[in-house]
């Protein structure tokens, strides 16, 4: 005699239940149900789709990786097969001088300068600072210099004396390559930078009063190209490709380290999240000193043979009119440009472009739909993320107002958490254990990234200051000895595992025994001043915060008894009114009535 597998299932239910196996079956799933579970399916149901293409993405994005570590690839070497595969497509279109490089005179020129470089005997490690403006030029120069191991240090070109002092000196750079418009800061600084190091510039220009440090011009050099590329030097995906400088907001701007598989991450993941397709043509009008414009938008150029159509400076005047110009598919975007754009008044380039994708991050929920509908933008590629830390999220769907998100089907996918904070100190709150403590849906806490140096998608390079490394870094946050980054960042998520942007850390204040967002206020006040800029920032005052109702109570409603001022509320006239003397004297004779 044969017994199904079943069968033994409905006899064994049947003997310890005395009911059939479909009707255990059915208990256990209301029992789960009725204890909770049908928030888990509800989320499931709702963030499948979403997690699921996210999941691929990052698959895909960690093996890509993992090739070129093993091929030990470097950014100039994919550039190279990106450059043989569209030798006469434009690569970089320069906006102020009109000039278009295509990906094989980008590939020359990159190749000039690693010649020019070794000929100066720098090599690996060594490090050159670079100090102009943003135009195609700049993107030759670090090109050219990794292809021979030379780390490039971006310096902002609105840095001036200390804080350009600084940025040159903590980089130990051996040479400057500087545009001859910032020759003025550098000659303000030369007496004080080290005297071993040598100084190029590059550019013409038209005042002859203006003070010009010794320095050799670069341009007839990198006028010219090279079809033969040096030998490469550089040893593999996670050596340094370049140096990028925090903003300086909690002091002198740090050297953040980018190595090869960073960059490749961040523009890889920018890429095959948001959708982009290798015939966009991206419209770039951020400095090329941070990662947003030059990562997150050239590395669309090098790594994917995107084109870039490249801004010097931000115009909200001309923004649209470029874009139809170019024929722009992808606008790049922080959100003060949004703001701006939006402030400005209506013109017919605004809604006669193509561009299908906006790309950034900083678009406040309080104008992320007046951006969209206005301007005809059919996607938001919002993220959030920092040069160097290892927990950038991005929306891929695009939830208005969210910067990324956390799958809560799979949270091990990506091993990020907000951590509870003291409000007041900012410090992270701890369990019996010792362990940091997760966030509750709608609760505000600090984002933070597993550390795993082994994981290229995990890992942290950190700062050039090792100390300035060491704060960033949290321990027993997931388990009892792990390493964590910790972002500086207040966020919050909902129950489907949306992000999004509260504060910087310490960028609240009390009031009435609340903490507000000083983010919040800026966004509803600005759109209140039609999208002008605004700070808001707490101050400390002497006293108590508590309101004093004894003394209030004291001082009731006579004017003479209190600097501040009374209204109440006239019945007959339908408004408020000041409280006067004669109007105090009034409702207490009983002349007045409330």
């Amino acid at each position: 005699l044969l017994v199904s597998s079943a069968d033994q299932l409905s006899f064994s239910s049947w003997c310890l239940f005395h009911v059939p196996w479909l009707w255990s079956l059915a208990a256990g799933l209301g029992l789960y149900l009725a204890t909770g579970g049908w928030r888990f399916l509800y989320v499931a149901l709702c963030t499948i789709k979403r997690d699921l293409r996210c999941l691929c993405v990052v698959l895909h994005v960690k093996r890509s990786i993992r090739q070129h570590l093993k091929n030990r690839s470097t950014i100039p070497s994919l550039f190279g097969q990106t450059a043989a595969l569209y030798p006469d497509k434009p690569a970089l279109v320069c906006v102020s001088t009109g000039e278009v490089w295509t990906f094989r005179e980008l590939a020359g020129r990159c190749n000039a300068v690693s010649h020019w470089a070794r000929a100066q005997g720098w090599g690996q490690g060594d490090v050159v600072a670079l100090y102009l403006g943003s135009r195609p030029l700049l993107v030759a120069l670090w090109m050219g210099l990794a292809q021979v191991g030379v780390e490039a240090a971006l310096i902002n070109y609105n840095l001036r004396c200390d804080s350009l002092l600084h940025c040159v000196g903590v980089s130990g750079a051996k040479g400057m390559v500087f545009g001859v418009e910032l020759a003025e800061a550098v000659s303000e600084v030369r007496s004080s930078l080290d005297p071993s190091m040598v100084l190029f510039s590059t550019g013409s220009v038209q005042s002859v009063d203006l003070p010009t440090p010794s320095a050799q011009n670069l341009d007839p050099l990198l006028a010219s190209s090279s079809r033969d590329p040096p030998p490469p030097t550089t040893k593999g995906f996670n050596d340094r490709l370049f140096y990028i400088y925090t903003s300086g907001t909690t002091g002198m701007p740090k050297a953040a380290i980018v190595v090869h598989s960073r960059f490749y991450r961040i523009a890889a993941f920018g890429f095959h999240s948001f959708g982009l397709r290798h015939d966009d043509i991206i419209y770039n009008s951020l400095p090329l000193y941070h990662s947003a414009g030059n990562i997150m938008g050239v590395g669309q150029c090098l790594l994917h043979g995107l084109t870039v159509v490249v801004k010097a400076k931000f115009s909200a005047s001309s923004f649209w009119d470029d874009c139809v110009k170019y024929n722009c598919t992808v606008i790049q975007y922080i959100g003060e440009i949004c703001r701006y754009l939006l402030a400005q008044p209506e013109r017919p380039s605004e809604k006669s472009h193509c561009v299908r994708i906006a790309m950034g991050n900083g678009l406040r929920p309080a104008v992320w739909e007046e951006f969209t509908q206005r301007f005809r933008i059919r996607q938001v590629a919002e993220f959030y993320g920092a040069t160097e830390c290892n927990c950038s999220i991005s929306n891929v769907d695009g939830k208005v107002g969210a910067c990324g998100f956390h799958s809560q089907i799979f949270p091990s996918m990506y091993p990020i958490k907000l951590l509870r904070m003291n409000e007041d100190t900012m410090e992270l709150v701890r369990d019996k254990n010792g362990l940091c403590i997760g966030c509750q849906p709608g609760e505000p806490g600090l984002l933070a990234g597993y550390i795993d140096q082994s994981d290229p998608l995990r890992r942290f390079d950190g700062y050039v200051d090792r100390r300035a490394t060491n704060k960033k870094i949290v321990n027993d946050v997931f388990t009892l000895g792990d390493a964590a980054y910790l972002s500086g960042d207040v966020l919050v998520m909902d129950e489907l595992g949306y992000m999004f942007f509260r504060d910087r850390s310490g960028d609240t204040y009390r009031w009435r025994g609340e903490n507000v967002s000083t983010t919040e206020v800026e966004a509803t006040l600005s759109g209140l001043l039609g999208h002008a800029d605004v700070a808001v920032y707490g101050v400390l005052l002497p006293g108590t915060f508590k309101i004093q109702k004894t003394r209030l109570q004291r001082e009731g409603y006579n004017p003479l008894h209190t600097a501040d001022r009374i209204f109440f509320l006239n019945s007959h006239l339908g408004r408020y009114e000041a409280v006067t003397e004669e109007l105090y004297r009034a409702i207490t004779e009983g002349r007045l009535r409330l």
